[in-house]
């Protein structure tokens, strides 16, 4: 396997020296290379392929946030790392459309390798090149036109309050991926067990989500193209109904952490959908009549378009945003768990079930090859009556 190239990008050589001791374990794996400024690092990029660029924010002359601006626009593939202090929290709200992930600076060691690891595994999930280059290139989400208006109308009314407005963002994909990637930065100290869209809004607070909405404009109203705006009402509600679901399942296996990331995978499990209508609008409609024409699944009409899903592109997605591993193997797999080497219950598993249950495709089978392999064939019909249950309660 080719090794991953690497660029670290800080004005102190003191820095990026530190930075070589600090990876030196990583060298027979990763190709880095390191800069002292943003000309230098421009230059870099210009002469060979760069994969992940680590930056940090605070340099005279091109700062980080300029660096990354003129990478994302010449170098979309590449995945942008802003490395930065906390007495920078509006710059890097600024920035939130530019960097794929934020790191507080000074970063741990070990958190520093765990995020180039992860990031230089995300290619083995997007294999196409064209469409990595797409999915990086994304800042925001589509929202559903109401939802929007009324996160908006909340804002603005001084009456309103955190929980008002928490309750509507965690309605809606693009907004509650948009908190998520944000509460799962180190940067706001805030990298721990979130269990959901709302207690994301609550830990960022009511002051970012206004700069998040009125003055940044990460979110972004639909404004049509592959998908229509009664195609997005429906793919919201099953997002809804399969999370509500894949939650319930995984409350079973008495694990609560896991049953909160299967809350968070199944709410975003077809996130890459939006990416899709947002951004190839045009040939994602080509698959919606495909789909319908040849009565083949969607994800099959996908495949022969984009030769990728909706699952494998959303994963991508979420994978640079930095959200959980098992999230992201869980969006990833979901319509072929049978190709996941796990052998044991999961977020995976509860998603999966899940969404079998809330299309009702035929039903989930007793000889399912992946619910047989992790040991859940008996479960099915309790699985089915919770998620009758659930649809009844709401």
């Amino acid at each position: 396997m080719e090794k991953k190239r690497i660029l670290f990008v800080d004005d102190e050589p003191n820095i990026l020296d530190g930075m070589k001791r600090m990876l030196r374990s990583l060298r027979k794996g990763l190709d880095m290379h390191f800069a002292e400024s943003g000309r230098k690092a421009l230059e870099i990029m210009a002469q060979q392929p760069v994969d992940v660029v680590v930056s940090d924010m605070r340099m005279p002359g091109m700062n980080g946030a300029e660096l990354l601006a003129e990478t994302k626009e010449k170098y979309p593939q590449i995945i942008r790392i802003m490395l930065t202090g906390q007495a920078d929290e509006k710059s890097v709200l600024r920035t939130i459309g530019l960097v794929h992930q934020f790191l507080a600076k000074p970063c741990e060691p070990e958190r520093l390798k765990i995020t180039l690891h992860r990031a230089c595994l995300l290619s083995n999930l997007l294999t196409q090149p064209d469409l990595r280059k797409v999915v990086a290139g994304i800042d925001i989400l589509p929202s559903l036109p109401s939802v929007y208006v009324e996160v908006q109308k909340l804002l603005a009314d001084p009456d309103s309050s955190v929980g008002d407005v928490a309750h509507c963002i965690s309605k809606d994909i693009g907004m509650s991926a948009k908190v998520l990637q944000l509460v799962n930065s180190a940067f706001f100290g805030l990298f721990q067990h979130v269990k959901s869209p709302e207690q994301a809004v609550h830990l960022l607070g009511l002051d970012n989500i206004k700069a998040l909405v009125l003055t940044v404009q990460v979110f972004a109203q639909y404004e049509g193209g592959g998908m229509s705006s009664v195609f997005l009402k429906e793919l919201m509600n099953h997002s809804m109904a399969v999370g509500a679901c894949a939650q319930k399942i995984a409350e079973q296996a008495g694990n609560k952490e896991l049953a909160d990331h299967a809350l968070i995978a199944g709410l975003m499990h077809d996130v890459g959908k939006l990416v899709l209508a947002a951004n190839m609008g045009e040939e994602y409609g080509q698959a919606l009549a495909l789909a319908k024409d040849e009565n083949v699944s969607i994800q099959e009409a996908e495949f022969k378009i984009f030769k990728a899903g909706h699952a494998e592109i959303g994963a991508y997605l979420l994978g640079l945003w930095g959200f959980p591993s098992p999230v992201i193997d869980a969006i990833a797999y979901h319509h072929r768990p049978q190709k996941y080497p796990g052998t044991s219950f999961e977020p995976l598993t509860a998603v999966y079930a899940a969404n079998i249950l809330a299309h009702e495709q035929g039903g989930l089978s007793g000889q399912d090859e992946y619910l047989a392999r992790v040991g859940c064939l008996e479960q099915i019909e309790n699985w089915r009556e919770l998620c009758l249950m659930e649809n009844r309660d709401e």
